[in-house]
């Protein structure tokens, strides 16, 4: 039976992007660019320190208590997470925020609903970073505590809000309606629980890969930061601004990571 902390850290990133979806209601106007690209920032940083504090050192961890060769699953996990998100990022259509060309294979999607499918797949990671720390926590692999994955799903909720609400207030226009923008940004959240119950239950059946599962996160993630967050956050003016972000969202990720960790 998992307890109430397990429950807690699935549902905190939802809890996240549910939160900043409600931003939705509160602002009348279109955010403005510079709060936009800190807050893009922020996300960044959050996810670049996540990815290594809390997945790709465990994985190293793991790796040599389980007698591995160190490196090698955090290597093929991570270039494998990497490229996963590619043909995932190649394949379904989508569109990014401040772009008007869809990406993946051709369809008749309106934009709202491809913008949706671009912060989906971005959250997928998200869901299954959680879902691997807390399924190596589980089974007390390598140090990993249920204290580290509430540590990583609160850092995840924290750059959720502000995701949830660059996602929503896009959408706001696009639909002409507050309720279903906000429904929107709540549906592309919902993804991030059930992709960390479906890790875990994987990994319970096929433990000896937790540490390739481990690096597989840190690599999609860090194909978010890299194809999606850091472009989106550099492009036009205020990129400094964007860079205070990414510093700001570091640190804090790492901070949460070994004080709770």
């Amino acid at each position: 039976m998992w307890g109430k902390e397990v429950v807690i850290a699935l549902l905190l990133p939802f809890l996240g992007t549910v939160l900043g979806s409600t931003m939705v209601f509160l602002l009348r106007d279109k955010m403005s660019s510079w709060v936009q690209k800190i807050l893009l920032g922020f996300a960044s940083g959050v996810m670049m320190a996540a990815s290594v504090w809390s997945l790709l050192i465990p994985s190293i961890n793991m790796s040599a208590e389980m007698n591995m060769v160190e490196w090698m699953p955090a290597v093929f996990g991570f270039l494998a997470g990497m490229f996963s998100l590619l043909i995932f990022d190649s394949l379904v259509p989508h569109i990014h925020l401040d772009s008007k060309e869809p990406e993946g294979v051709k369809s008749k999607l309106g934009r709202s609903t491809m913008l949706f499918f671009a912060v989906t797949l971005h959250n997928i990671p998200e869901g299954m970073a959680v879902g691997v720390v807390i399924a190596g926590a589980l089974s007390g692999s390598a140090g990993l505590t249920v204290a580290a994955a509430m540590a990583l799903s609160l850092g995840i909720a924290i750059q959720n809000f502000p995701e949830g609400a660059i996602v929503s207030m896009p959408l706001k226009e696009q639909l002409g309606s507050r309720r279903k923008a906000f429904m929107y940004g709540v549906y592309s959240g919902v993804v991030e629980p059930i992709a960390a119950v479906l890790t875990i239950l994987l990994i319970e059946h096929l433990q000896p890969l937790l540490p390739f599962l481990l690096a597989f996160s840190a690599g999609a993630m860090i194909y978010v930061v890299v194809e999606e967050l850091i472009p989106e956050s550099q492009a036009g003016k205020h990129s400094n601004i964007a860079t205070v972000g990414v510093a700001i969202g570091f640190a804090l990720m790492m901070l949460l990571d070994v004080a709770l960790g």
